[in-house]
């Protein structure tokens, strides 16, 4: 995955201004950042959500601006926010998400994923009812189902408890064993340190860092992470 200048604007607020990334095959890269630094709008952007304003993004080499159809088909994506149907069950959701992609024999991965998350229990009833945690849970499980080649996860393990954070990182692994490229947004940089090898720190719509994980991580890293947030 391959990101060149990209920008975004709605209106005459740019959300994002010209930040690159590389995100390569069997590794993770953590997006950091404050809250409005770009991270939710520039993932957006790589699941073919909205289009870019300006710039190349390339995702599994396709480019997103002219076949995002493609390119959703290419990625596994976890919203910040919302893409449940609060009337839907998770097995309904896992039901509609294989007929879509028209899997075979989806059952049983379907069922270990619930069963890892701890959503078992849950897989029958609507979604409506759930918390922001068992909402979060359900949304990775989605994005991980049909072992997309690009994983994005957006905020992944707000308001998860330490069961729900430890699959999270299961997920992420197994991405990166079979080869895939992902890409972690979070605002948590313990949790994006213990998953990802590349860091990429955003302020205000740009890049201010680009680095291993390992520099971004104890006091030491927490200390260099809030300079470059500064």
């Amino acid at each position: 995955m391959r990101v060149r200048g990209l920008w975004v604007r709605f209106g005459s607020v740019e959300a994002v201004r010209g930040i690159d990334i590389v995100a390569y095959a069997g590794r993770a890269t953590a997006l950091l950042g404050r809250n409005g630094a770009g991270k939710s709008t520039t993932m957006r952007v790589l699941g073919g959500v909205i289009p870019p304003t300006a710039g190349e993004v390339l995702v599994d080499g396709v480019e997103v601006r002219s076949d995002p159809l493609t390119v959703k088909r290419a990625t596994g994506y976890c919203p910040d926010v919302g893409g449940l149907v609060p009337r839907a069950t998770p097995w309904e959701h896992l039901q509609l998400a294989a007929r879509l992609r028209r899997m075979e024999g989806w059952e049983t991965r379907a069922q270990d994923l619930l069963e890892r998350f701890e959503l078992g229990d849950a897989a029958h009833r609507v979604t409506g009812g759930f918390s922001h945690g068992m909402g979060r849970r359900l949304s990775v499980v989605l994005a991980a189902f049909h072992q997309p080649g690009v994983l994005l996860l957006d905020e992944p393990f707000d308001g998860v408890d330490p069961l729900g954070v430890e699959a999270t990182q299961q997920v992420i692994d197994d991405a990166k064993a079979r080869g895939a490229a992902v890409l972690v947004s979070t605002h948590l940089r313990d949790l994006a340190m213990e998953a990802c090898e590349d860091a990429l720190v955003l302020r205000g719509g740009s890049t201010v860092a680009s680095m291993d994980a390992d520099a971004l991580v104890g006091e030491a890293g927490a200390r260099a992470y809030r300079a470059l947030l500064d």
